[in-house]
């Protein structure tokens, strides 16, 4: 499903309200990592809904966000209109030529669209000696203390969303800090060094409506037939309901910085 990423800025006003920031810890390891400043030169790879950028940006740096959807750079134009040393660019990232040498590259939640050889080789081109890659993202899992409802949902899954892509179901896995140390070590493979890596968690909690909402964020979801994913998101929003109207997502985050 690796085409899908033209999905998100259909929903782009969705996905800026909904999908969730990061935690202060995580910029705290980055900054503490890497310091930046208003001499910094700094680019953001898949900007989104800007749910990353505000702290970089506090930092006073150059800050050049890129982002497939045009969408997605007019609500990060308006939204952060405040900073000076703000810019937004759309294009894919694969085919946007950088002048200069940049003091940190970072994405979140977004450098997975790229493919890995292309987007690894190109971030260390761009780098400064001893300039950093920052890569963090968020990996949600349902309720744990309502295995019943995550089993009716299973069930909504496999009547809706498997049987439209064909596949078989799959049982929901709580991401690992050994898929997050494999994660770090790919900038090895590319001649980066000082690779760290750490995890943060929490949770959020939705109403059957807003994580509906919040699913119609997804690629995945958004490219289902209009009909069946109509279908799909009811029988989930009926399951929450009968479930005490609410549900709990545990979320871990994965930061992964390497140095040039």
């Amino acid at each position: 499903m690796s085409s899908l990423n033209w999905t998100f800025d259909t929903v782009a006003d969705n996905y800026e309200k909904l999908r969730p920031g990061y935690v202060d810890e995580l910029y705290q390891t980055i900054f503490e990592y890497k310091p930046i400043d208003d001499t910094s030169c700094v680019v953001e790879v898949g900007v989104g809904g800007g749910q990353a950028t505000l702290p970089f940006l506090q930092t006073g740096c150059n800050l050049m966000a890129v982002d497939y959807g045009e969408n997605f750079c007019k609500i990060c134009r308006e939204k952060f209109k405040e900073f000076t040393n703000f810019s937004a660019v759309s294009g894919k990232f694969e085919d946007i030529v950088f002048n200069g040498e940049y003091d940190l590259v970072y994405s979140a939640s977004a450098f997975h669209w790229i493919p890995e050889e292309i987007g690894y080789k190109k971030v260390y081109k761009m780098l400064k000696d001893g300039g950093v890659f920052v890569r963090f993202a968020n990996h949600p899992y349902r309720d744990k203390g309502k295995p019943a409802l995550s089993e009716e949902i299973d069930r909504i899954y496999a009547d809706y969303y498997y049987k439209y892509y064909n596949k078989e179901p799959e049982t929901p896995i709580e991401y690992t800090e050994k898929q997050a140390h494999d994660r770090a070590l790919i900038a090895e493979k590319y001649g980066f060094t000082d690779i760290q890596y750490k995890l943060f968690y929490r949770t959020r909690t939705f109403t059957a409506r807003e994580y509906i909402t919040l699913l119609g964020t997804y690629s995945d979801h958004i490219a289902i037939e209009e009909t069946i994913r109509n279908k799909f998101f009811s029988k989930i929003e009926e399951a929450i309901n009968r479930h005490g109207g609410e549900i709990t997502i545990y979320d871990t985050i994965d930061l992964q910085l390497a140095r040039k």
